[in-house]
């Protein structure tokens, strides 16, 4: 059995497993990198496309669809089916489970109530949510940036065991953090990267405390709707809103078997990975995440940028985890994974160029000798594509 989801700053190299606004204002609809009805050349149009049809037979998932967004054009692309066994290609509308796309959500809201002076980025967790390993070292900041050395509760075995007997299984938050409290710490607050789905989770009870809603509301209220991401949410159940495709996985029981994912219910990944989007949502949330989108203040999108210099091992240039988002060679983004689902989003912020692609299945592959996700594997291969 593998452990649940993907740390961006590897999702290059291998497989962890179970993913523009003028200053000071908000991303409008409809903008985010693209010049109107423009299209990108034609050869190029054709390359990306073989890049999704390639990567389609390399993996043998059911579908994808993907697009590039420039100042100078875009592209929208698909491949497949949006169900396997089905003949209803992909379409523009479908909804999907983003995984740890999520998490870039729930930072932004946590740099929110730091700008709103509810929290301080140097508080420890432990003085909002006790009982976690290194809880009275580990900051809201380390926690952000995945250097808390808190485990995380998606690699132990009860867990693992709990959710794949019943994928069906309803998890609340805190049962969640139970898996690791009273764990040693995996290594000294901020002293390496490790990626922790448990980081996430204590974040978003600290957004669940401090607006005093629930965590699908306080993301509606402080993000949603005033980026107008209307096709976009946080699930309380595990209803998918139509249209959707539908996802499949080797993981659970038993394990390696191809299964449907698409029902499981996501209450596993809370503030880490339960969130539900599309296409054009994504295309929209990945230039708020590189520039801040104007939902935080001018001077905490200063400390999101400077975070990606942090040196902290294993971060550098080509791979990184900064304060809620990864990023390699100069782009900003995020994967995410769940089972039957895998997504990834990215930010150029010298070209203003972002690029969103979308797979209804988890299931890895070898590219280049090692094991492999499918949308990080397209997306990488679309940057090459574009600086051909």
């Amino acid at each position: 059995m593998k452990e649940l989801d993907t740390p961006v700053y590897q999702t290059l190299t291998r497989r962890s497993v179970l993913g523009l606004a003028t200053a000071g204002g908000l991303v409008l609809a409809g903008c985010g990198g693209g010049s109107g009805d423009a299209e990108l050349p034609v050869q190029l149009q054709a390359r990306l496309q073989q890049i999704l049809d390639q990567n389609r037979a390399l993996f043998s998932f059911p579908g994808a669809q993907a697009g590039i967004w420039t100042p100078q054009g875009s592209w929208v692309g698909v491949t497949g089916v949006a169900e396997q066994g089905g003949s209803r290609p992909p379409a523009r509308a479908d909804h999907t489970r983003i995984g740890s796309i999520t998490k870039t959500f729930t930072v932004i809201l946590i740099l929110q109530l730091v700008d709103q002076g509810l929290i301080g980025l140097d508080d420890p967790i432990g003085k909002y949510v006790p009982g976690l390993p290194n809880g009275d070292t580990a900051t809201i900041r380390m926690l952000a940036s995945m250097t808390s050395g808190i485990p995380s509760y998606t690699f132990e075995p009860a867990f693992l065991d709990a959710l794949f007997s019943n994928p069906q299984t309803v998890f609340t938050p805190h049962q969640l953090l139970d898996y690791v409290r009273g764990k040693p710490a995996d290594f000294p607050a901020d002293s390496q990267v490790a990626y922790s789905n448990t980081n996430t989770v204590a974040l978003g009870i600290v957004v669940e405390q401090k607006t005093e809603l629930p965590f699908a509301q306080a993301l509606q209220q402080n993000i949603l709707k005033p980026l107008e991401l209307t096709q976009t949410l946080a699930p309380t159940s595990s209803d998918i809103p139509n249209p959707y495709w539908r996802g499949i996985t080797t993981q659970g029981y038993p394990d390696g078997v191809v299964k449907d994912a698409t029902d499981w219910n996501p209450s596993w990944g809370f503030s880490a990975g339960n969130m539900v989007s599309t296409l054009d949502d994504l295309r929209r949330w990945a230039v708020v995440l590189g520039t801040g989108g104007g939902i935080v203040s001018p001077a905490m999108q200063a400390i999101r940028m400077a975070s990606m210099n942090s040196a902290v091992p294993p971060n550098s240039f080509a791979r990184r985890y900064a304060l809620g988002f990864g990023g390699f060679d100069g782009w900003i983004g995020h994967t995410g994974e769940l089972p039957g689902f895998n997504t990834s989003i990215l930010y150029d912020p010298k070209t203003a160029t972002s690029m969103v692609a979308m797979v209804n299945s988890d299931i890895a592959a070898q590219v280049n000798g090692s094991s492999a996700e499918p949308a990080p594997t397209i997306t990488s291969e679309f940057v090459a594509a574009l600086g051909d």
